[in-house]
């Protein structure tokens, strides 16, 4: 995914403040690409992939309208390993040539790619940097469980499917603790934005 555009790959775990600090960026003028609202445009009807996994994993996996009925697909693909992996053959091409249409078309100084499975997937060296939302596990338990009325075991077990807080820690240029008031999630931003732009256009930092 590395071009000619200076590429930071926006990551975090579940319920971490990606949509917060996107927007924050967003609202800086930086172009966003998130690879979820992707997802679900290349599925949408009469699109190839979508057809693709109606061959693969039959007619079940539509709503009574042809959409994708994705609690559906989650279900098949959950806990059957190969099924997953067919999942993402069938649709992460597609998705990696939504990227590269909409970061060629968003121009900019430098682009954010919103990548929640970035460390998962290792897709760090197709980036110019990689930025991490982080905050305590118990914090994004409690986050989840108050935006989805899960219950804590439920909440647990979908921090436990993603990468490890320790691996993304790992995994990051830069960390953006989210954690405290939004007036300094602000001040994070605002400073790394500042230190991309110097980065993108090749001023010394």
């Amino acid at each position: 995914m590395k071009g000619k555009v200076y590429r930071v790959g926006l990551t975090g775990g579940v319920a971490s403040g990606k949509s917060t600090v996107t927007k924050i960026f967003r609202g800086l003028g930086v172009p966003i690409i998130d690879t979820d609202e992707l997802a679900r445009t290349v599925v949408e009807p009469g699109q190839p992939p979508l057809e693709r996994l109606v061959e693969r994993f039959g007619a079940s996996i539509l709503t009574a309208d042809g959409h994708l009925d994705r609690p559906a697909l989650r279900t098949i693909v959950f806990s059957d390993p190969k099924a997953r992996a067919d999942l993402e053959a069938l649709i992460h091409p597609a998705i990696g040539a939504e990227v590269e249409s909409r970061s060629a078309a968003s121009g900019g100084p430098y682009q954010i790619l919103v990548i929640p499975l970035l460390v998962e997937k290792n897709l760090g060296s197709q980036l110019d940097r990689v930025l991490l939302v982080d905050c305590e596990e118990e914090l994004q338990i409690r986050r989840l469980r108050a935006r989805d009325g899960s219950t804590a075991e439920e909440a647990r077990a979908i921090l436990n499917a993603q990468a490890s807080r320790a691996a993304r820690l790992q995994a990051a240029h830069d960390v953006i603790r989210n954690d405290g008031a939004l007036g300094a999630l602000q001040a994070q931003v605002t400073a790394l934005h500042a230190r991309y732009l110097k980065s993108a256009t090749g001023a010394p930092a």
